[in-house]
């Protein structure tokens, strides 16, 4: 199976893909994300950027394919192999201007081993688009979890521990390297975070209660 650009909530059915149809509805992303895709064309060799020739990320998964990198990333997280893929590479190829969607979009097979086919600039902003509001989303319930006491210190702890292992784990796959002592020290910082968070939210929660909207404040049992 290879990938193939899949829409998500929020994006506007008449947005062009890679197909040249019409947006599919949200229903449709997970099973287009791992079914087929067009042959990649042959725009390859001379007409390769030199910036992507260099590029040298993803590879370590030379040999795997999307759907496995895909089934590991659903297991683990909210995002598809492809939302991975171009949000990686939002962050590399951007510029004062903005991101370079057509060059990603164009080079895309040569620019990450498991993707098999080119995307047109839409499809690549309709992948960002949709890691974005996902990781919004996540962080959110995330942060609640965090903040609604229910989680002990403990629990939470053992939460961002695997949260850091997984997207450590990624961004190695992509070729970062890691020192350790950065590692702990990075993990170090976290958890004096979050152990923060709780208590700051501890004492938000049996004070006070703040409207988000509107900014108004009532007291416990108001």
């Amino acid at each position: 199976m290879t990938d193939t650009p899949a829409d998500e909530d929020g994006v506007p059915e008449d947005a062009d893909t890679t197909t040249g149809t019409d947006a599919p509805s949200p229903a449709d992303d997970e099973a287009r994300d791992s079914q087929h895709g067009a042959t990649p064309e042959d725009s390859q060799g001379d007409d390769v950027p030199a910036d992507v020739r260099k590029y040298d990320r993803f590879k370590k998964i030379d040999g795997s394919t999307y759907e496995r990198a895909n089934d590991f990333l659903r297991d683990r997280t909210y995002i598809t192999a492809r939302e991975w893929a171009i949000a990686r590479l939002c962050a590399d190829f951007r510029t004062e201007t903005g991101v370079e969607m057509t060059k990603i979009g164009e080079n895309l097979p040569e620019l990450v081993p498991f993707m098999t086919d080119t995307y047109s600039p839409q499809a690549v902003n309709q992948a960002r688009a949709s890691f974005e509001e996902k990781v919004r989303k996540a962080g959110a319930t995330f942060l609640y979890g965090a903040m609604c006491d229910f989680f002990t210190a403990e629990e939470l702890d053992d939460v961002m521990y695997e949260a850091t292992e997984v997207a450590k784990f990624l961004l190695e796959v992509e070729g970062v390297d890691l020192a350790v002592e950065d590692e702990l020290e990075a993990e170090d910082r976290i958890s004096s975070v979050m152990r923060d968070v709780r208590e700051q939210s501890a004492a938000l929660r049996h004070d006070e209660v703040t409207c988000p909207e509107c900014g108004h404040e009532f007291e416990v049992g108001e």
